[in-house]
Order: structure tokens, then C-alpha cells, then sequence
């Protein structure tokens, strides 16, 4: 499977301009200093993710995040999970959904660690752990994953990187 259809994808969304929620922006920089954290274990102490987190759970995926990668993720925060229309995550968050829910987080994890720097003014896509790929726009002021804003950039972890996004990424 090819995991990535740009060589330039080796590093992800660090631009300067991005924007963003201040929140999630704060708990990226607290989630930063605590690089030697997993990326579940950073997402449950920078507490902006605990509905990521619980449906991680929920999909049986804590493992996984926890194994030696690395690991990408584009990470929803509680707010971006709060745009979903009503009912949509209680569903998902059923055990009869438990496949469906998979594929929706699966759909936010690149295999291999990737970082900003490299990404400035490229268009490309990344495959992802569902399968299928991710458009991803850093040619403007900020970046763009299948069309979720990257509000906090790099943050590291032990076992690869997370981009704080504001809207969950729904596969097609």
C-alpha cells in the first residue's frame, strides 16, 4: 500500500499564520512539553481531546496509538466533535457501530511520523490507515486536511506527531 503520493510529505503543517482556537493552541504547546508521552497518553493530559480519547476507547484502538509507530494523527478536538450533527457521535460510540468508528479515526492516522517543515506551499495527499487518502493544502495561510483547519502544528510524541484539527474528518 502506498502510504504517501508526494515525497515531500515527510513533514506536516507547521506553518506560520495558521490561526486557530487558543484553547486547543495552549494545550498543543502543554501537550509539546510532554513529548515523551504516546499519542494517547498526550491526548488524554492535554485535555482538549476527551472525546477523541473516549472514542478511541470505544473503537479499541488505545493499543494501537500506544505502539511503537510512529504515527500521525490528525486530532479532532471536543469542539470539532461538538459540530457533528446530533445524535452523530452517540451513534458512532455504540458497540454495533464499533466498524464505522474505526474507519472514522482510522481515517485521521498517517503511518510515519509527519512534520511541517518540509510541506510549505505543496498540495499532495497522504494515505491513511483506513485506506484511503487525505487531501492536504498548506499553498495559503494556513493548512488544510480534506478541508479541517490544522490549528496546532507538531506536536511530538513518542510514538510520531500530532496536528490539532477543528472539524472531524469524515471519510467518503
Amino acid at each position: 500500500m502506498t502510504f504517501f503520493k508526494a515525497a515531500g510529505l515527510a513533514a506536516l503543517i507547521g506553518l506560520t499564520g495558521m490561526g486557530g482556537e487558543a484553547a486547543a493552541d495552549n494545550h498543543g504547546k502543554k501537550a509539546h512539553a510532554m513529548a515523551k508521552a504516546d499519542i494517547v497518553d498526550t491526548a488524554v493530559n492535554a485535555g482538549s481531546f476527551n472525546t477523541l480519547v473516549a472514542a478511541v476507547k470505544a473503537a479499541g484502538l488505545v493499543e494501537t496509538l500506544k505502539s511503537d509507530g510512529p504515527f500521525t494523527v490528525f486530532a479532532p478536538t471536543d469542539a470539532a466533535f461538538a459540530k457533528l450533527p446530533d445524535g452523530t457521535l452517540q451513534s458512532l460510540l455504540m458497540p454495533e457501530n464499533r466498524d464505522q468508528l474505526v474507519k472514522i479515526l482510522t481515517y485521521h492516522v498517517v503511518p510515519g511520523a509527519v512534520y511541517s517543515k518540509d510541506l510549505l506551499g505543496k498540495t499532495l495527499e497522504a494515505g491513511t490507515a483506513a485506506g484511503e487518502a487525505l487531501a492536504i493544502d498548506a499553498t495559503g495561510s494556513g493548512v488544510k486536511v480534506q478541508g479541517a483547519n490544522v490549528v496546532t502544528a507538531d506536536v511530538a510524541t513518542s510514538n510520531g506527531v500530532i496536528h490539532v484539527i477543528d472539524t472531524v474528518l469524515l471519510p467518503q
